[in-house]
């Protein structure tokens, strides 16, 4: 499935906000992970303030989770829901700053990523080098020419002096070792079912 928060099926949002009503916690990250990125970036567009976008961004999620008990399914996607809140929360600091109109304000040029974004790629990393360490030397060595630096198996084969067959074996056993240390993880590292 694609991690792209903007390819998100309305009812997998409505789902994962049922699950955290529920009482699953990991549906809430998972739901946050989805829909945090993009309602920061529309809030940060329109305020051209990253600390103000961020404090909406968290205000808008805050609130998304006081209603989830009462979120009724099919009556509304929850990242439009979410879209309508960041907006007029946006709204309301602009009158706050003195009424200063939508169009007078900068579009930003090209911002960093937030801290939440850094820290989950932070913790992404962190697991997945935590899970590279288990791999035997030369399933390591392997993957991480095949699948971090891109490498083709032929340009393997001869960094490590083995056969093209021998480089597919061990890419593909490593690979799947990687996935099962990391599988238990999924939910705190905010991937969806088969990202890893």
């Amino acid at each position: 499935m694609n991690m792209h928060a903007g390819n998100t099926e309305p009812d997998t949002e409505a789902e994962l906000l049922a699950r955290y009503a529920a009482g699953d916690p990991a549906a809430a990250r998972l739901l946050a992970a989805q829909v945090t990125p993009r309602m920061f970036a529309h809030a940060l567009r329109v305020l051209g303030d990253q600390a103000e976008a961020e404090d909406v961004t968290q205000d808008a999620m805050m609130r998304l989770w006081r209603i989830a008990p009462e979120w009724r399914a099919g009556e509304a996607k929850v990242s439009t829901w979410l879209y309508r809140v960041v907006a007029n929360l946006c709204i309301d600091r602009l009158r706050k700053r003195g009424g200063v109109p939508l169009e007078d304000i900068a579009e930003p040029a090209d911002p960093a990523p937030s801290a939440m974004q850094g820290m989950q790629q932070a913790t992404r990393l962190d697991a997945l080098q935590a899970a590279l360490n288990t791999l035997p030397d030369r399933q390591r060595q392997a993957v991480v020419l095949r699948h971090i630096d891109g490498l083709g198996n032929a340009q393997i084969a001869a960094i490590l002096d083995i056969g093209v067959e021998a480089v597919e074996s061990l890419t593909a056993r490593g690979k799947r070792a990687l996935k099962s240390a990391l599988e238990g993880q999924k939910d705190a590292l905010g991937f969806e079912d088969d990202t890893i």
